[in-house]
């Protein structure tokens, strides 16, 4: 519930559980729709960072102010809201709730592949917004993670196929047992205080004489 005492055009309440409270810009063209999701939305405790009535504007704002949520309109001048909602998608940039005044199952299916999270079909009740806003954020958290858990796997790979070329490279120029290879490997990472994969990668990259010294070094240390 508004907080009675606050003054029109007044900062939103934080939500307790949140330190901040979430920013949310907005894109619909229609301005009397558009003000009264500001109120709505400002009165729920959501801070409404930036607005506008077109398409094309949508992702530079997006850029410049890093909302938590971006509100689109599904038909705006400019660019569509599903376009939009893709570039947005694109560069991970925040959730996105879609508006649409139809209800088609191709169009839903277009806007989920066009990165939308959530979506309302208009004209919709006060009490649906904000449920709405925050099945956007998290499902926008959760895509969030699950990137970061891919990327994290693609680095271990690319981590151990370095390792495993490098220690090839050891084995084949300097005779190397493998078991040898991989503590030479260490050993040298720890001493620099680099990753594994980076003295891999300038293993790699060492010529012959350059990985007969590195080993005769090793074998004086």
């Amino acid at each position: 519930m508004s907080d009675p005492s606050a003054q029109p055009g007044s900062p939103p309440t934080p939500d307790p559980v949140r330190p901040e409270p979430v920013r949310i810009v907005l894109a619909e063209d229609e301005a009397i729709i558009r003000l009264d999701l500001r109120e709505t939305l400002e009165e729920e405790g959501y801070l409404v960072v930036g607005e506008t009535s077109r398409g094309d504007q949508v992702l530079d704002l997006v850029r410049e102010l890093r909302p938590d949520v971006a509100i689109l309109d599904v038909k705006m001048p400019g660019t569509d809201g599903i376009t939009a909602a893709g570039q947005i998608r694109d560069e991970r940039l925040c959730a996105v709730l879609l508006l649409t005044a139809f209800s088609q199952r191709d169009l839903i299916a277009r806007a989920a592949d066009a990165g939308a999270l959530a979506y309302l079909v208009k004209p919709f009740e006060r009490a649906e917004l904000v449920p709405a806003v925050e099945v956007a954020l998290v499902r926008f958290k959760e895509l969030v993670e699950l990137n970061h858990q891919v990327e994290r796997a693609e680095a271990r790979l690319e981590a151990r196929k370095a390792i495993d070329r490098a220690k090839g490279r050891l084995m084949d120029v300097c005779s190397m047992s493998e078991a040898d290879a991989y503590s030479l490997i260490q050993h040298r990472a720890m001493g620099g205080r680099r990753s594994m994969a980076e003295v891999s990668a300038e293993i790699i990259e060492m010529s012959t004489d350059q990985l007969r010294a590195l080993s005769e070094s090793k074998a004086d240390g």
